[in-house]
């Protein structure tokens, strides 16, 4: 039951959870395209493949799962996800499950413009969001919408080119920096299919935010909810939270899990103040707010295995404790040996 994580970054916690899920029964394989990747330094064993832009990248990961046995794929990149959910079926056919939702899921996931079309469609609540300055400009004059607001890519991902603008002059200066932004960045591929219409401007709701794990199983159907107040931020990433047990949290993500079908964990981002709720970002992945319902008491890892493997769930491993508040940290991870030559393995 070899399980391989993608694109493992600095996700050594992750790493940690599910080696302690599989106990004896397999090991955790963490690749990335940078081989000074802190999670690597973690991993039972660990690869260096191309970027995922790379034309052999697809071939080259599905024949590194072969090789060593993996019996589950878990994505970690946003970027990653539309290639991985065209190509899942290859994947199965080799008897490797690959923790990726449809193709039609992931598009309108990552497209946040198509996304508050479908929430608002389905009555679950998010900020007012436009596709254009001129249409945000009536917006204001007609008194629907006012500074400061939100402008951010429309494919966005990692927090690249968000900005809070707080009056007109700001607005305009925001709006084409983010456009700028956008043609230099990862983005910048995903974003070239709409180019006129790749930043949208959203409304700057106020009140406590929130971070949701919308868990479905491997059919797409829904099983429950995480939930955690944000404390702090760094780096566009969860960095402390509180657990929570919110009834009306707990119905949303029941909404969302129900109404988009996705497979395994969907992070999402609320905000909550008086009178006010609204949904303000999904992903359908692992996000960076997980690890703070891991150490109250949830194992989403096991209830993944279980699941591939065929087996019943234990209920505990989707319950926490609410009232448990965590914080990251840094560490080091040695990655060159005593000589300064770097440690190196490629698939």
């Amino acid at each position: 039951m070899n399980v391989l994580l993608t694109c493992a970054g600095r996700r050594n916690y992750l790493v940690r959870y599910f080696r302690e899920s599989l106990g004896e029964r397999g090991v955790v394989i963490a690749i990335d395209a940078n081989s000074n990747a802190p999670a690597l330094q973690v991993a039972d064993r660990w690869f260096v493949l191309p970027p995922i832009s790379d034309s052999t990248y697809m071939d080259r990961l599905l024949e590194l799962c072969r090789k060593n046995e993996v019996r589950l794929v878990v994505p970690l990149n946003d970027l990653e996800l539309p290639l991985l959910a065209r190509e899942r079926s290859r994947f199965e056919r080799a008897g490797i499950v690959v923790l990726v939702s449809s193709p039609e899921v992931i598009r309108r996931s990552f497209d946040k413009w198509e996304m508050a079309q479908f929430f608002t469609q389905n009555g679950i609540p998010v900020p007012r969001t436009f596709c254009s300055l001129s249409e945000v400009r009536r917006a204001t004059q007609a008194g629907m919408l006012h500074f400061p607001m939100v402008v951010k890519p429309r494919w966005g991902t990692a927090s690249i080119g968000i900005h809070f603008p707080t009056d007109e002059t700001e607005l305009e200066m925001a709006y084409q920096f983010t456009r700028k932004q956008v043609t230099r960045s990862a983005i910048a591929e995903a974003s070239s299919e709409d180019i006129e219409h790749c930043v949208i401007i959203q409304e700057y709701l106020t009140g406590c935010e929130y971070g949701l794990d919308v868990v479905n199983d491997l059919q797409g159907r829904y099983v429950t909810t995480f939930i955690r107040k944000k404390l702090g931020m760094r780096a566009g990433e969860t960095d402390r939270a509180i657990t929570c047990a919110d009834p009306e949290l707990q119905a949303l993500g029941a909404t969302i899990g129900r109404c988009i079908g996705h497979i395994g964990n969907l992070d999402c981002d609320v905000i909550r103040g008086p009178g006010t709720l609204g949904v303000l970002d999904i992903n359908p992945r692992f996000g960076g707010g997980y690890p703070f319902v891991h150490v109250a008491g949830a194992n989403l890892p096991s209830v993944l295995l279980a699941w591939v493997e065929g087996r019943e769930i234990d209920s505990s491993w989707l319950k926490y404790l609410p009232g448990v508040t965590g914080a990251k940290y840094d560490h080091v991870a040695v990655v060159r040996n005593s000589s300064g030559a770097c440690q190196r393995r490629n698939s």
